[in-house]
């Protein structure tokens, strides 16, 4: 076989954080250590020599990179300070650029130097918005004890649709929905891939309910129990930070559901539904309960990165970092703003609750193009190694 280098790539994996790869001499330390690692498949020990080669297509369509959780046990016990772990991270975050759509868009958030841009385009819309609504005003204490931000896009008569409720929908579903449409763009090309360097062939189709049932649904089930990173030693209480963050962000889901079911919909029958959330509600105090989540999940996972740049010399990029300060700003923002109400201090609420509605966009917005998007590429990965070791499949 004749291999064809990529240098570029190799130079984005060596500035996004692999720049030890070439260390690495084969010793097969790593494999041992890993519980990814197979007969005939040395995992990560095959992917460093293809970093090495600058094999990059092999790299991209390779599940296994996906599925490794840099739990830091390779890293920890490689004699050469290969730091294989760090390695693949690189390459993730390669791939989420590589795969993203549009180009341009995966593009800006794929280094620090686009990070004014990304920060300007949600705050550039949301105050556009927020001139559009006519809401250039702040309420006095008494209204905002007694409306919160349900009137921060301002208010109308027409009683069938909150004004706030459709600028706040008209800024975020476009958002998310760019967002998912990105990913599926980017999942659709890399199972397609995989499929191809795995030499699937002969296969016939599992009807989407087969799909789902037999491989995505336990994949999902397999990462909401974090099975594999408690098979990790070195950084084992990556579990502490990595649960509750996900919970959190199960919590918060359903009570946004729940106050859009709330004012738009049983707000409509009975208008005093209308409103903020009373502090004992349910909903309330499971919003309460996933924010102090989210923050915990924040603290763990700040300490450890810190951990892992102080003991295991890991590189500091931006690609690790973005994610970590991105939550830290919704998690804050939102409970800051929360607070402000409780505090009768308008002015300031309203600023703080502008900075979270640029955050949250921020979140939906680059979902596909950073660290976020392991969510849908390693259940991807996840499903797509159950099911080409399935009936499904035939392969060369």
């Amino acid at each position: 076989m004749i291999v064809q280098p990529d240098l570029e790539f190799i130079k984005s994996l060596k500035e996004a954080g692999g720049d030890t790869l070439k260390k690495c001499y084969q010793c097969a330390t790593c494999s041992v250590m890993c519980p990814l690692s197979k007969e005939g498949k040395p995992f990560p020990r095959k992917e460093m020599i293809w970093a090495q080669w600058g094999m990059k297509d092999q790299l991209l369509n390779d599940p296994d990179v996906f599925l490794c959780h840099q739990c830091g046990d390779c890293t920890a016990n490689c004699p050469r300070g290969a730091k294989p772990g760090d390695v693949l991270s690189a390459i993730r975050s390669y791939a989420y650029t590589f795969y993203g759509w549009p180009k341009p868009l995966a593009k800006l958030a794929s280094s620090a130097k686009g990070l004014p841009m990304m920060i300007g385009i949600p705050v550039v819309i949301i105050f556009i918005m927020w001139l559009l609504a006519g809401a250039t005003h702040i309420p006095s204490k008494e209204q905002f004890a007694n409306i919160g931000y349900t009137n921060f896009f301002g208010h109308w008569e027409f009683k069938w649709y909150a004004k706030n409720i459709f600028f706040i929908v008209l800024i975020m579903v476009p958002s998310l929905g760019l967002g998912l449409f990105s990913a599926f763009m980017g999942v659709k090309k890399m199972w397609s891939t995989m499929a191809k360097q795995a030499g699937v062939t002969n296969s016939f189709r599992p009807s989407a309910v087969q799909f789902t049932k037999e491989f995505l649904w336990p994949s999902l089930v397999e990462i909401i129990k974090h099975n594999r990173f408690n098979e990790c030693g070195t950084h084992l209480d990556r579990v502490r930070g990595h649960l509750p963050l996900m919970l959190s962000f199960i919590g918060l889901f359903i009570v946004t559901l729940w106050s859009l079911l709330k004012q738009d919909v049983l707000g409509l029958i009975w208008p005093s539904l209308h409103g903020p959330l009373p502090l004992m509600d349910p909903f309330k105090l499971l919003a309460n309960v996933s924010a102090i989540a989210l923050l915990f999940g924040i603290v763990v996972l700040w300490n450890n990165r810190k951990k892992a740049e102080a003991e295991l010399d890991t590189q500091a990029t931006f690609y690790d970092w973005f994610l970590i300060w991105e939550i830290t700003a919704v998690g804050v923002t939102g409970l800051g703003a929360e607070l402000l109400r409780w505090g009768g201090m308008p002015t300031l609420g309203y600023i703080i609750y502008f900075l979270h509605l640029v955050s949250v966009m921020m979140l939906f917005l680059y979902l596909p193009y950073t660290k976020l998007a392991h969510l849908v590429y390693r259940t991807t990965a996840y499903a797509f190694e159950k099911y080409r070791e399935s009936q499904f499949v035939k392969a060369e």
